[in-house]
């Protein structure tokens, strides 16, 4: 099972998983569509856009239970994206876990296998 994961506030997510779907956060909703990494691109990416933001968490999320909804696209130097048109199912949610802040702003992934 090929996994792509969501970096989202732990509130966002607590109200996403009350919903049933995430519809997305608000980059997701400007842009049109839900933002993911594969396992190589979730540190870069939580680096670049979550930087300093405490009470995070990383979802790691089935990607073939989105079917043709996930789109993979070119973003960050031309490597492909996995996006998502429309909501995210909370079914389709492998786990959840914190995503823990180091003292410099930066995330500590050691306790989270990607």
């Amino acid at each position: 099972m090929p996994l792509i994961y969501k970096i989202a506030s732990a509130k966002l997510w607590r109200e996403a998983e009350s919903q049933g779907r995430f519809d997305g956060a608000p980059i997701d909703l400007k842009d049109g569509y839900i933002h993911f990494s594969t396992a190589e691109q979730a540190p870069e990416t939580v680096a670049l856009h979550f930087k300093g933001q405490d009470d995070l968490v990383i979802a790691a999320i089935d990607a073939e239970k989105l079917k043709d909804n996930l789109k993979w696209e070119p973003s960050r130097g031309g490597s492909l994206f996995p996006h998502l048109y429309g909501a995210l199912p909370i079914k389709a949610v492998i786990w959840v876990k914190p995503l823990p802040m180091n003292a410099d702003g930066s995330h500590d992934f050691s306790g989270i296998d990607l």
